[in-house]
């Protein structure tokens, strides 16, 4: 194995980058590219092109530096992800602030911690719910004069109160940014501890953006399009978004995950970013929908057939018998598949979290093929990624241009290049924590082969050490478990124990499902299921099936199903869905060891 590996810049960065730059570009050589399509009343989009968002961002940008926003001020976003989201952003840049990325799942302390420590002069939130949730806390926040709303007309208010601004003073402000200006700070999700605010500046955000289109120049081109649905108070939509419109893709936005499938149906998007657990509830759901039509035994072929397919072309292409099979299951099966994101949609770009190589194996069988990244706030999203035509699935792919990696010898992954961050806002002592000399520490174990292709293998912190002085990941078996329909969350534990075991919570969409399969009211609450014999073998199926994957010392041995389910609203997850470990672990201390006891 490798232990160092470098791909060579394929851009520069000159002393002048400012990332609001594409826009007055865009203004002076090409105002017609359709940047956007927005939703108008009667549930229809509309074309915004280049040179209208240009002069949405200038007449925004006049209300800011009305508003009294200097440079460096910083002004914060609490807002699901929406066309204002974005508008916001360029005008913030343009008259040189710094955006504050804050989730609008966020709590009020959550909130309340962003606002204070990142100085935030004015604050932009969405709804009357996100104002109702800051109102208190925004008295109190010592440098904040106003907060305004969305909702409320917070766009119409700074276009208006900017009209007596002269664009003369706002292309002054523009032409002041620098390549090491700071343009957003991104307060880590806070898994453990007080989240810190990573700053990354325009130079940072410009390198994503071009390493990124680069790597994906087939996705990222004039006139294909995608529906933007993660969070952009989140670095991996943020960036894909930068980098749609560095490249004239077309985006639309949506933040209401509940009807996913339909609005792909309906926009017909060409790529898709997802995290991996909209994956993985794709998968579920398409099963779990076969197998309540009893069609469970095809779907079981069919997806057998889609990733034997897909194995194929690693090592040659498939045989004839294989290519009969896909053709025959792609008229029965992927079709439809296919047809529920859209039908136009040939890529999916994967990030936020590992995801299982079976499920990569399974849409590339189906046609839509998946590159899975990997990244940080702290590097302004991905550094290595898996590019088309050179995918290894399994893998997170290689570095992204310009960029360098290396293995420490404890198995770290430690990374440098130009999407990395200087460091955290006011917080000397997390920066010097997170660098090795001129390397940021990333906190993952991981490989890289003899080509580059990085593969994670667990978080440093996570890795469990049983009894028995067995290593184990838990992320890795809580993957496979989790896509199982039936299976919503788990946590894999076992650190200093007999043996692995694992907490795991219901899907309750596929629960209500399974209570029609079982004849069981529909109305039976979940505490009266969780010792339902039937429900407990059906996912102990689930279990059994996960562990063939991996070493007898690795496999779960013994699980506890709960009566509820972990969400971002009860605070076990994170707002790109990932699990955080130690608030279960303290929550739910109680079954945690009664999977050891007697």
């Amino acid at each position: 194995m490798t232990v160092q590996f470098e791909v060579p810049a394929t851009f520069d960065i000159n002393a002048a980058t400012s990332m609001a730059e594409t826009i007055f570009r865009y203004q002076r050589e090409s105002p017609g590219v359709v940047l956007f399509h927005r939703p108008v009343p009667g549930g229809r989009l509309r074309d915004v092109t280049a040179g209208e968002f240009a002069a949405q961002v200038v007449a925004v940008a006049k209300g800011l530096i009305a508003s009294g926003i200097q440079p460096g001020d910083r002004v914060a976003l609490m807002s699901g992800t929406r066309y204002e989201w974005v508008l916001l952003d360029y005008a913030i840049w343009t008259v040189g602030g710094c955006t504050v990325a804050i989730y609008d799942s966020s709590a009020a302390d959550q909130a309340k911690w962003i606002l204070e420590d990142s100085g935030t002069s004015l604050l932009v939130v969405e709804t009357r719910r996100h104002h109702e949730t800051v109102k208190q806390i925004a008295a109190t926040a010592p440098d904040l004069r106003e907060t305004l709303q969305i909702e409320a007309g917070a766009i119409e208010e700074l276009i208006a109160r900017g009209v007596g601004v002269s664009e003369t003073e706002v292309r002054a402000r523009h032409r002041a940014v620098a390549a090491g200006s700071p343009a957003t700070l991104i307060y880590t999700s806070g898994t453990t501890g007080r989240p810190k605010g990573a700053q990354l500046t325009h130079a940072n955000l410009y390198a994503e953006s071009a390493a990124v289109r680069s790597v994906l120049s087939s996705m990222l081109t004039p006139g294909a399009r995608t529906l933007l649905f993660l969070p952009l108070a989140h670095v991996f939509a943020r960036v894909i978004s930068i980098a749609a419109v560095d490249s004239g893709t077309t985006v639309a936005h949506t933040s209401d995950w509940t009807t996913l499938v339909d609005q792909f149906a309906d926009y017909g998007p060409d790529f898709i970013l997802a995290v991996p657990r909209v994956l993985e509830k794709v998968y579920g759901s398409a099963e779990q929908q076969a197998r309540d039509g009893g069609k469970g035994r095809i779907f079981d072929r069919a997806a057998d057939t889609a990733m034997a397919w897909s194995r194929a072309w690693d090592t040659g292409g498939p045989g004839l018998r294989l290519r009969i099979e896909h053709t025959v299951f792609d008229r029965l099966v992927y079709r439809k598949l296919r047809a529920a994101l859209g039908g136009r949609c040939r890529a999916v770009v994967s990030g936020g979290g590992p995801l299982g190589a079976h499920l990569g194996h399974f849409f590339r069988g189906l046609g839509v093929a998946v590159y899975e990244g990997y990244g940080l706030t702290e590097t302004t999203a991905a550094v290595s990624v898996n590019a088309p035509d050179q995918v290894r699935l399994g893998t997170v792919g290689r570095p992204l241009p310009g960029h360098t990696i290396r293995i420490a010898d404890d198995g770290e992954l430690l990374v440098r290049g130009p999407v990395v961050a200087d460091g955290y806002w006011h917080n000397p002592d997390a920066t010097r924590d997170a660098f090795v000399e001129s390397w940021f520490k990333t906190g993952d174990l991981a490989t890289i082969d003899d080509d580059g292709y990085v593969t994670i293998t667990g978080r440093k912190k996570e890795i469990i050490v049983t009894a028995a002085g067995k290593n184990v990941s838990p992320g890795q078996l809580e993957d496979a478990l989790r896509t199982d329909p039936l299976i919503s969350q788990c946590l894999v534990v076992g650190d200093g124990k007999p043996f692995v075991a694992a907490l795991i919570t219901v899907d309750p969409e596929a629960l209500d499902n399974w209570k029609h399969r079982h004849n069981i009211p529909a109305d039976t609450p979940l505490a009266e299921l969780v010792s339902e014999p039937r429900l407990v073998a059906d996912i102990q199926r689930a279990v059994t099936a996960a562990n063939q994957r991996f070493s007898r010392a690795e496999q779960i041995k013994k699980i506890r199903v709960l009566d509820v389910d972990w969400t971002q609203e009860t605070g076990e997850l994170t707002p790109k869905l990932s699990l955080k470990r130690d608030v279960v672990a303290q929550k739910f201390a109680a079954d945690i060891e009664t999977l050891y006891s007697a």
